[in-house]
């Protein structure tokens, strides 16, 4: 039935929710250690190179969440989050938790330290990333929408994602050779 149909209880000060018929139960509070994690990138070659060394930890997976994703990137010095793109469906934020990066969109780039966020609304043909050009780890809290459909635009190389479709795509909808994870 799912979450909508959920029981809801308190245990001590623990929210967990049991979905009916499915006899999975998840606490509110996330074992960060035990998240599903993600190094590197499925982006084809060249496209690849800044963000084989990223690694994001899928917090929103983690909880079981379907309508909104949360990872906890971080960034090694010299690595970027993605290559500078937007989506057509797909609302996204940025939370900057340690260190620093470069954020670079439409409008240059703009110095993001600890305690910095930006947002980047579905549709606004705003390219952007993150990149690390200090000295140390980045850590980034990133959310954004699950859209079902929509497609994501890199204004900057010869790239293209849509929802639904398998793998990456050249930006006249040629598909690119199947990859897998580049670390």
């Amino acid at each position: 039935m799912g979450l909508r149909a959920a029981i809801r209880y308190r245990r001590r000060s623990v929210v967990q929710v049991k979905e009916e018929g499915g006899g999975r139960t998840m606490a509110g509070k996330i074992d960060v250690e035990a998240a599903p994690k993600v190094v590197g990138t499925l982006y084809p070659p060249p496209y690849d190179e800044p963000c084989r060394e990223r690694s994001r930890v899928r917090l929103g997976d983690a909880a079981g969440l379907t309508q909104f994703g949360t990872n906890l990137c971080r960034l090694p010095p010299g690595s970027w989050s993605s290559q500078r793109h937007w989506h057509t469906d797909e609302d996204e934020l940025i939370y900057v938790l340690e260190g620093e990066v470069i954020l670079v969109s439409n409008d240059g780039e703009q110095r993001l330290v600890a305690g910095d966020c930006a947002g980047f609304k579905a549709g606004v043909a705003d390219g952007h990333c993150l990149q690390n050009r200090s000295d140390r780890d980045a850590v980034i809290l990133e959310i954004g929408s699950r859209a079902e459909t929509g497609s994501a635009h890199y204004p900057d190389i010869d790239l293209m994602f849509v929802t639904g479709q398998p793998g990456y795509a050249h930006a006249d909808g040629t598909a690119y050779p199947q990859g897998s994870r580049k670390t």
